[in-house]
């Protein structure tokens, strides 16, 4: 607790005030859950970060493997812990409505120890290719690691679209290795192996056998439930288009689908613009979910009802 004291920790208190203004209803809750024991932890660290943080040289050669586990939970001050936990705030929101809560502790639990291995790994390369004993020294904490792992899953299930990294737009399935060099170029006293090594879990996960062997290893146990394609705002409409029943949002991230303001404003021009291709007829009395909508199938006897009616007509 030595470090904590002596000052004002203003990286926490601006962390409680964003989540405070974003709503403890709205953050799903292993989220929650997550940055809870993050803001716990550093408020009352298990031990000191010299004793958790891992490397080569504690966890590997001194076999101190409970490292794994401590180490993505605690934070070096006040200012990493709120922008690890800000960005968790967001990746969490997205992805775990997306996958559902219990795969989603399932993922942040794994990743959180696998992330750690393969740090290791990556060091303990750097050491032999380099001939430098110094990488296996290097000791890092911190859930960043896991952040750069969502960050993959989260643009693998949010496919074409476009962020921002210092100002330039790129294509979000490159983001992460932009945002990989720029953070240790602007701060080189980052841990690139540490963030690398999340890339690399996210990709095992996404493109690799990492899913299939997580859902053999949870194998018939009905507490983790992966959904073969995750449901999102869209996939839950689409489950009712064949009744033309529309399920109320639950609340607003359900109501927005996880669009940013620009892309609602984009889908609702669409449906404006849809709905004048159809001379604004109305095919359903039931009210539009906000997005976008499917417009009801045709039967086989209506369709030869209508053509009936034209050739009468003529």
């Amino acid at each position: 607790m030595q470090r904590r004291q002596g000052r004002v920790n203003a990286g926490l208190l601006l962390l409680l005030y964003q989540i405070s203004q974003i709503g403890l209803q709205n953050i799903p809750p292993v989220t929650l859950g997550v940055l809870a024991l993050n803001i716990f932890l550093f408020l009352s660290p298990v031990r000191p970060l010299a004793e958790v943080c891992v490397s080569v040289h504690e966890a590997f050669y001194k076999r101190d493997w409970q490292r794994l586990l401590l180490s993505p939970f605690h934070h070096a001050d006040d200012w990493h812990l709120y922008y690890n936990m800000i960005s968790m705030l967001w990746k969490g929101i997205m992805l775990e409505k997306k996958l559902k809560s219990r795969w989603f502790a399932y993922i942040i639990a794994v990743f959180s120890v696998l992330i750690g291995v393969v740090y290791m790994v990556l060091e303990f390369l750097l050491v032999k290719i380099l001939d430098d004993p110094s990488y296996g020294m290097s000791c890092g904490v911190g859930f960043s690691g896991v952040l750069f792992a969502l960050k993959v899953l989260n643009n693998h299930y949010n496919p074409g679209r476009v962020s921002t990294v210092l100002g330039l737009r790129i294509a979000s399935k490159y983001a992460c290795w932009v945002e990989l060099v720029a953070i240790h170029l602007i701060a080189p006293g980052t841990s690139f192996a540490g963030h690398l090594a999340g890339i690399l879990v996210g990709l095992m996960y996404t493109m690799g056998p990492l899913k299939k062997i997580m859902k053999a290893c949870a194998g018939g146990i009905s507490f983790f439930s992966d959904p073969g394609r995750p449901r999102d705002y869209y996939s839950d409409y689409y489950g009712y288009y064949s009744d033309y029943q529309y399920r109320t949002p639950r609340n607003y991230y359900d109501y927005t689908g996880g669009l940013t303001e620009e892309e609602q404003l984009e889908r609702a021009v669409l449906n404006s613009l849809n709905e004048r291709d159809f001379g604004g007829a109305t095919y359903n009395s039931e009210r539009r979910p906000y997005g976008f909508w499917f417009p009801p199938e045709r039967s086989e006897e209506e369709m030869r009802r209508q053509r009936l009616r034209r050739f009468e007509r003529r």
